[in-house]
């Protein structure tokens, strides 16, 4: 009986010391996920931290974006109300008339009292802009070609836009009488 007893509980002991050793090796197991899961939440909290410098980073960009465009619009403010005088002289004494031409990068600029006989007579041309070089496209009456070419050069090497088309306007005078 003493040797059943002895054996019942060798059994019970080895039965102990294998659930002790599943237990340790749960246990490592657990620290390892924990591990893991640490590590994990780490890279995470620094990635969101790198993403929120980025995002602080793209907002101030925004917001100079923004001012930037802020001083642009106040400088286009301020010189389209420069525009509207240097407009009305050019419509007032030099009877002239911009117009768009219907295509992307051409003016039309239209003359009246080209003609001292008949006041409502109007002379127009068609001013290209799309190129490095101007170039005169249409114009009505026809001109003489080597003279408009002449003030189209004039017109850019200058750039200057009060020179060309006073120099247009003689012309049409001109081709009048």
């Amino acid at each position: 009986m003493k040797k059943r007893d002895i054996e019942i509980l060798t059994l019970k002991n080895d039965t102990h010391r294998s659930t002790l050793a599943k237990e340790a090796q749960e246990t490592t197991e657990m620290h390892a996920a924990i591990g893991a899961l640490t590590t994990a939440r780490d890279e995470r909290i620094a990635h969101r931290d790198t993403i929120r410098s980025q995002i602080s980073e793209v907002q101030k960009a925004i917001s100079a974006r923004r001012s930037a465009q802020a001083a642009h619009q106040r400088y286009i403010d301020t010189q389209s109300r420069q525009n509207i005088p240097e407009l009305e002289f050019w419509q007032d004494y030099l009877c002239l008339r911009i117009e768009g031409a219907g295509m992307e990068d051409r003016l039309k600029f239209v003359f009246t009292h080209v003609d001292a006989q008949d006041w409502e007579k109007e002379g127009w041309f068609e001013l290209g802009m799309g190129k490095r070089e101007y170039e005169v496209t249409h114009c009505r009456p026809k001109l003489d070609k080597e003279a408009v070419e002449s003030v189209v050069d004039k017109l850019n090497e200058s750039r200057e836009l009060g020179p060309f088309l006073k120099g247009m306007r003689e012309l049409f005078v001109a081709s009048t009488k």
